[in-house]
């Protein structure tokens, strides 16, 4: 610590510390999930000096703070490049995937709204349509958010049992009400690249925007040896999402959102002369905002450059194929699809006999016993009755690869020590609840309480220490409570998610 600091100060630093040493960590490669850890010290202590130097910068105003202009422009510039986009490609720095997403979405409903009223002088255009974007099932919750922030229609295109989704498919879908078009690159669960090339070719002959979400590997797959066209070189694709804070390195939440054409991307931002104060002009969602991700971001794409990004991603894809060999061998398991980037999904292998069956979900709270942190996802029933099948994701990063034989050795151990179990299944609970009638009320945040309650799920928590605030505990293996996920009807689900995490940071009760 500082020696500048007092007593007190120090006093509730080490508070800080006792409440981090509960967290899962950051760094090792123990987490393989919503971190993302070069491995380098140096680019850590980096990242953390760039913080400290414009900690008390304002992001809101870059003029009165160029700083701000001129680390945005470099990042966007090198991004730019690195993406095969030309001139008319420019970019915003936002303050995470989600937001890029979000902000891709206003533009395309901005525009689409404004080619209505230019074309029928009316605000939804002479058939009174509304808004509608088309993406695959697999395409990132944050355009579900987005559909539901902007008031348009999100258009899910199932995809195959290994993730893959066609082109054809996707363009059958196409009108007039299409504001959007969307893909990923890879999309998240199933780390599917989807047909980046077809599907921008049909839009652009339609007229209709293209945007390619990279936000997990936009900063991986320039480097990946195999990686399909998915960029700014197909004239089709009108934008690109990419996060910095993934791998790129810097700390959370750090985005790029690329859009071609400059007319296109002045529809993303908000202006207002239309009150007493200083005139506010937002590229973003944000106002006032830390520039300290920015100038992390900044700093250590400056020290890594191409060359640099080049060596960590051979890092993880080494990483990756020896992993996804290592489930390959498992029996009982097998890697979903053909992933592309490195991530991949786990799911159980059902053409072996059920006493060598292994449930990913099973398997990961195995692992987790074991020591490393996997990403358990539900299965899915897709709009055309397609069930895609429980998943554990795995996100591999440059550090795994000091891991391996450890990790490997964990996922081999887990899933003989799970071979053979059935799968969590709690039917006759959800279906005593239905003829109860419990899941037809309404569901006020003490009936949501009650509910979780009998899945063993809420109550009292212990606190870390005595400055801890208490919160409702998970239970201590998280396949069960999966499996509730994915079973219940989707709006219960999510009501009940809502108050698992709410009651989190809720103060204790007096």
């Amino acid at each position: 610590m500082s020696p500048e600091l007092s007593d007190a100060s120090r006093e509730i630093l080490s508070r800080l510390q006792t409440l981090r040493d509960a967290d899962a960590p950051t760094h090792g490669g123990r987490v393989l999930s919503y971190v993302y850890d070069s491995g380098l010290a140096e680019l850590d202590e980096l990242a953390a000096e760039a913080m400290r130097l414009v900690q008390p910068v304002n992001g809101l105003d870059p003029t009165a703070f160029p700083s701000v202009a001129a680390m945005e422009r470099d990042l966007i510039g090198f991004t730019r490049g690195m993406l095969h986009g030309d001139d008319s490609v420019v970019g915003t720095v936002t303050s995470g995937g989600t937001e890029s997403c979000l902000l891709a979405v206003k533009t395309a409903r901005d525009a689409w709204t404004a080619r209505q009223v230019s074309d029928d002088q009316t605000p939804t255009g002479s058939l009174g349509l509304r808004p509608r974007i088309i993406a695959p099932s697999t395409v990132h919750a944050a355009f579900h958010k987005a559909a539901h922030y902007f008031g348009l229609d999100l258009d899910l295109v199932p995809v195959d049992e290994n993730g893959a989704v066609t082109a054809s498919d996707i363009a059958s879908r196409f009108g007039p009400d299409v504001a959007l078009v969307v893909i990923s690159a890879p999309c998240y669960p199933l780390a599917v690249v989807d047909p980046v090339r077809d599907v921008a070719t049909a839009a652009q002959r339609h007229g209709i925007p293209c945007h390619v979400d990279a936000c997990i590997g936009g900063f991986a797959l320039p480097w990946w040896r195999d990686a399909p066209e998915w960029d700014f070189a197909l004239p089709g694709v009108t934008s690109i999402s990419a996060d910095l804070h993934k791998y790129g390195y810097a700390p959370k939440g750090v985005s790029v959102l690329l859009q071609r054409d400059r007319d296109r991307q002045r529809l993303q931002y908000f202006a207002t002369a239309r009150w007493p104060g200083y005139p506010v002009v937002n590229p973003t969602i944000l106002g006032s905002k830390s520039v300290s991700a920015l100038a992390a971001a900044w700093a250590i794409v400056q020290r890594l450059g191409t060359d640099g990004f080049a060596e960590l991603v051979a890092s993880c894809q080494r990483s990756t194929e020896r992993l996804r060999a290592v489930v390959d061998g498992i029996a009982g398991l097998r890697v979903v699809g053909a992933p592309c980037g490195p991530l991949f999904a786990v799911a159980l292998d059902d053409s072996v006999p059920k006493r060598q069956r292994v449930d990913p979900h099973h398997w990961a709270d195995r692992v987790a016993e074991l020591g490393f942190t996997l990403q358990m996802q539900p299965g899915l029933t897709q709009a055309n009755g397609l069930h895609l099948p429980r998943t554990t994701h795995l996100t591999i990063t440059p550090v795994t690869e000091r891991m391996l034989d450890e990790l490997s050795a964990a996922l081999v151990t887990a899933a003989d020590d799970v071979r053979g179990r059935a799968p969590a299944n709690p039917r006759l609970a959800v279906q005593a609840l239905r003829l109860s009638g419990a899941l037809s009320k309404p569901l006020t945040a003490s009936r949501a309480a009650a509910l979780l309650a009998r899945f063993g799920v809420g109550g009292s928590g212990d606190a870390a220490s005595s400055h801890a605030s208490s919160a409702s505990p998970l239970p201590a293996k998280m396949a069960p409570l999966m499996a509730l996920v994915e079973l219940l009807p989707a709006a219960v689900s999510e009501r009940l998610l809502i108050e698992i995490l709410a009651r989190q940071v809720e103060p204790p009760e007096q």
